[in-house]
């Protein structure tokens, strides 16, 4: 039996006792504000106030530069945001070339995963941020498996009823329920461009820089509805994407990312490009 066949016999047992039986029965309606990626946007619906949202994906899939694209969004706002940088990996210069206003923007340089909790704790619980972002992408998977789930269920209680995003970005989903919306990037295709140009005797023939990534997104969870819908007029990308929309079902997308800012022009060299 096929699945839509098996639904339609679930929705016609049902019929008259259970209204819309597929629906989230939990997903109630809460304020979403762009995180200045269109893609994501018309994917997620914006990242909601007052929740978790956990982002995951391995090391260079995109989210990066997600958080530096929503970053960047509050800050030109002038709303006050927080970044608990659980590495100490935050590049300034990369994100204020990307639109990100450091004058609204505090940064706390964490060592290890016990300071980057702790934190952010008392960042929640001291309250007044619009956003408050906790990096962990750097800690390695096995370490975050033994956070107990009562610290995200925890931090989700410290953000509901107000209007503060709490933001979470680590390679694999941990936070499980306690996020109302759960995103998964993952990187499809790297293009690089050569520096070498034919007739330059400076020119190194086997130097490539980071021209830009394809990367896919995946809704793995959503108990939201948001308020309104994202606007593109009030949805600018900033300066470190060029993201061109290819929508692939209503629950995942591909799009591009050409990055203007951090690798981008770094000048490694790299190994020969097979023919």
């Amino acid at each position: 039996m096929s699945l839509a066949t098996l639904r339609s016999s679930i929705e016609t047992a049902l019929a008259g006792r259970v209204p819309s039986p597929f629906t989230y029965r939990d997903r109630k309606i809460v304020e979403t504000i762009p995180a200045g990626i269109l893609e994501i946007d018309s994917l997620t619906g914006g990242l909601p106030r007052g929740s978790l949202t956990e982002i995951c994906g391995s090391p260079c899939s995109g989210s990066t530069t997600l958080l530096v694209s929503a970053l960047a969004m509050r800050t030109e706002q002038s709303e006050v945001c927080a970044l608990v940088d659980g590495r100490d990996a935050f590049d300034p210069h990369s994100a204020e070339a990307a639109g990100v206003k450091l004058k609204h923007l505090l940064w706390v340089r964490c060592r290890n995963l016990d300071q980057s909790l702790r934190a952010t704790d008392l960042l929640l619980q001291g309250g007044g941020f619009s956003m408050v972002a906790l990096d962990l992408s750097d800690i390695p998977a096995e370490t975050m498996r033994y956070v107990p789930l009562n610290v995200w269920f925890r931090f989700r209680r410290a953000v509901e009823d107000t209007a503060t995003i709490l933001l979470l970005l680590e390679r694999e989903s941990n936070a499980k329920t306690c996020a109302s919306l759960v995103l998964r990037l993952g990187a499809e295709s790297i293009r690089w461009k050569t520096t070498f140009e034919a007739g330059d005797p400076q020119g190194y023939p086997f130097a490539y820089l980071l021209d830009g990534f394809q990367a896919r997104a995946e809704v793995l969870r959503s108990r939201i509805q948001p308020a309104t819908a994202i606007s593109p007029q009030h949805n600018p990308a900033p300066a470190c994407v060029n993201s061109t929309r290819k929508l692939q079902t209503n629950f995942e997308t591909l799009f591009e990312m050409k990055t203007t800012w951090g690798y981008s022009g770094c000048g490694l060299p790299a190994e020969p490009k097979p023919k």
